[in-house]
């Protein structure tokens, strides 16, 4: 899904490379690249893939015809999880013949609506739109209506609104905080926070109601005690987890809940500032088990997000819309799973 600098293939030395990359004989390639028969499919393909690799273009002959262009809008790409979500929907794609585009939204730059005009504007076949305006409760979800009326399908990941005819996918945020809050309160800990962002998106909402309702039944704490003294909103950035987390940390919080991996090491960081040590003094978990997330100091405990379950089914919901086949207006869920690493330990003046 980024471009590649692609040379044709001209010298004859060149064929060398191309038959070490795909483990063949030059006269394999040879074949190949003028249209021989007498090559099996999967040896073809070693070699078509090498041409990819080495940055060849593919013979005009031998370049499989796009189904069409399809679009994948994503809020931002410095959160791993995105272009982690980005891979598993182009790999889809492309298995299927669609070629994707990824239009991603800058501060400042494009925003939303502007990117979805430009796709359409270019014939995409359908558009897939991951944690958009419709994950915003205050958005105007008519925007989606006059996509849907312009005849461009689209699926929706990361959101729900009711107003919108579309298909959903979403992971069970509410069962994201029970698995977080269930494993920290076996732990001894008595006073668990949770960090998240602005409380007008529904993924956040769904959170809440996740985290409030854990720890009720884990903790036995009212929901005015624990909405007023254990939950603090901030950004999902590194900068938002470390803001949240101080403020918890200041209300006697032994653990804290963060809504996104880099919300998590934005808490660690604020531990560290305060000479606290993770998981010692205090516990950290993380939600999206992003690429990478396994090897911090310590490793994150976090909550998996499904993302290649996630991006498939939204690949497959889109191409049955693009068929002619629309998927009901629902929503599909999936279900997170639990990651203990190093960051979560006994709570204070508990024995392990």
């Amino acid at each position: 899904m980024r471009p590649v600098q692609s040379h044709p293939v001209t010298a004859p030395a060149r064929l060398a490379d191309i038959a070490a990359q795909a483990g063949v004989s030059e006269a394999t390639v040879s074949r190949v690249l003028n249209g021989k028969p007498g090559v099996a499919a999967t040896t073809r393909q070693s070699v078509l893939a090498a041409l990819d690799v080495l940055g060849y273009e593919r013979p005009v002959r031998l370049r499989q015809r796009s189904a069409g262009l399809v679009g994948l809008i994503t809020p931002e790409l410095e959160n791993p999880i995105f272009p982690a979500l980005a891979q598993v929907i182009g790999q889809a794609l492309t298995r299927q013949g669609y070629t994707p585009v990824l239009a991603t939204q800058t501060p400042g730059g494009s925003t939303e609506d502007e990117l979805t005009e430009m796709l359409v504007d270019r014939g995409v076949a359908g558009i897939i739109i991951a944690s958009g305006l419709h994950a915003d409760t205050s958005a105007d979800m008519q925007r989606y209506a006059q996509l849907r009326a312009q005849g461009v399908p689209f699926v929706l990941v990361d959101g729900f609104s009711p107003e919108v005819q579309a298909p959903f996918i979403s992971p069970d945020d509410r069962a994201a905080m029970t698995l977080a809050v269930t494993h920290l309160a076996a732990l001894g800990h008595t006073r668990i926070g949770l960090a998240l962002g602005p409380k007008r998106f529904v993924p956040v909402l769904r959170k809440i109601e996740g985290f409030v309702g854990a720890v009720r039944d884990q903790l036995g704490l009212a929901p005015e005690v624990i909405e007023a003294e254990l939950i603090q909103h901030s950004l999902f950035t590194l900068e938002g987890g470390q803001a949240a987390a101080s403020a918890l940390m200041d209300r006697g919080c032994t653990a804290v809940v963060c809504a996104s991996d880099m919300m998590a090491l934005g808490a660690i960081r604020a531990a560290r500032q305060r000479g606290l040590r993770v998981p010692e003094d205090i516990s950290v978990v993380g939600f999206d088990d992003s690429p990478l997330i396994a090897f911090t100091d310590p490793p994150l405990t976090t909550v998996r997000k499904p993302v290649p379950a996630m991006g498939q089914a939204a690949v497959r919901t889109l191409l049955e819309e693009i068929g002619g086949t629309p998927a009901p207006h629902s929503e599909f869920v999936f279900m997170p799973e639990l990651v203990v690493r190093g960051s979560t330990a006994s709570g204070p003046g508990q024995t392990a």
